[in-house]
């Protein structure tokens, strides 16, 4: 899975992302469930759609510490706003995303075998679950949103959605090479021919 960021940044403390791992302890096997209602970070989208800033985001995870790091598995929920890739109009959705991560502990194997953007580690006694976050919630994203399945788009002539036109609706358009020669022609149908040319035979 491609990776938004692991920069080796110190975990903020103060960041409802952040978890604290000292109830959890390393005992392998040891485990610690939560549930978390946090604002949305801003960014965490899309040109097209995405989630809000501010925006509710629920987190639903156990933390399970393990023999390299902590294992992180749960659900993260996020409401999404956008426009539709068809006709432009607004699009709301939820999102529900599956997420499984370890954060590796420092001097482990994993570690020392991995790069520093291929795993997230544990900062000391905390792990910063926001880079997570933003991995799962934009890689989940739909590159073309709809407002419905069978959307039909907008009129390539006019503009307007399809959806509220009539039936049938088209376009007259005139091929452009016989463009030049409409201005010759008059509304009664007939043509003068070139300017200053005669209609009569000449003998």
């Amino acid at each position: 899975m491609p990776k938004t960021t692991r920069a080796d940044k110190p975990a903020n403390p103060r960041s409802p992302f952040v978890f604290d791992l000292r109830e959890l302890g390393r005992q392998p096997g040891s485990l610690k469930e939560y549930q978390r209602r946090v604002p949305a970070p801003a960014g965490l989208g899309l040109d097209v759609i995405g989630v809000p800033e501010g925006a509710p985001l629920t987190l639903e995870l156990r933390l399970e510490s393990v023999t390299e790091g902590v294992l992180v598995t749960g659900t993260i929920s996020a409401p999404l706003t956008g426009q539709c890739g068809r006709c432009l109009d607004p699009v709301t959705d939820e999102l529900d995303v599956e997420v499984q991560e370890l954060f590796a502990y420092r001097d482990s194997a994993t570690d020392e075998t991995t790069e520093q953007d291929e795993i997230y580690r544990v900062d000391g006694e905390r792990i910063d679950f926001e880079p997570v976050v933003r991995d799962a919630v934009v890689l989940a994203l739909p590159w073309t949103p709809l407002c419905r399945p069978d959307c039909a788009g907008l009129c390539p002539t006019c503009g307007q959605r399809l959806d509220d036109l009539p039936a049938g609706h088209t376009h007259e358009t005139i091929d452009p090479r016989w463009a030049a020669l409409a201005a010759f022609v008059d509304t009664d149908g007939t043509s003068d021919g070139p300017a200053g040319a005669s209609s009569e035979s000449i003998e």
